[in-house]
């Protein structure tokens, strides 16, 4: 048995992933979906935006968001029916590291923008795979703050500091 190994071209410029930020699930059955999530699962509540029909449930440290396709249509479906939308990565900051590795890759991207995720407000960009899904790259906040300073970021509920080793932060 052979095995066939690809080489990985690694940028100079390159995007730390902290891990995953959240997941947009677009449905018809919001109620359904949202007993599953809450109900069966235990996700709680954290928001709700009645004007997009979407309610966001915490799922540990990333969020689960649930889009009423009945509310908030989505205008193109890249393929995947109704039912994706984008997940998006928790990526150490500044965004402007973010976006220019992603144009260093050729990698097709929105412009940077203001959004809420898991650990908050901040600096966010849709990006585009090589299969053409969306994948969104929010640099993760600790207090408004992005992770350049190296902080981990913030849960919710959690008063815990986290500083990586050797950054040289004391607080």
């Amino acid at each position: 048995m052979r095995l066939a190994v690809r080489a990985v071209m690694v940028s100079a410029v390159s995007i730390r992933v902290i891990g995953l930020d959240h997941v947009v699930l677009r449905t018809r059955s919001a109620e359904a979906v949202l007993r599953f999530y809450r109900d069966v699962l235990g996700c709680s509540v954290e928001r709700t935006i009645e004007p997009l029909g979407m309610i966001q449930l915490r799922a540990g440290s990333a969020l689960v968001d649930v889009i009423d396709s009945n509310t908030w249509a989505a205008t193109t479906t890249a393929g995947h029916g109704d039912l994706y939308d984008h997940f998006c990565l928790a990526v150490a900051g500044p965004v402007e590291d973010v976006l220019a590795a992603l144009d260093e890759a050729g990698v097709a991207h929105g412009p940077a923008t203001e959004r809420y995720g898991a650990t908050g407000n901040g600096p966010s960009v849709y990006a585009t795979d090589p299969d053409g899904r969306t994948v969104e790259l929010k640099v993760a906040t600790f207090l408004g703050e992005d992770l350049a300073g190296g902080r981990e970021p913030a849960i919710p509920g959690d008063t815990t500091v986290r500083l990586r080793p050797g950054n040289g932060d004391t607080q």
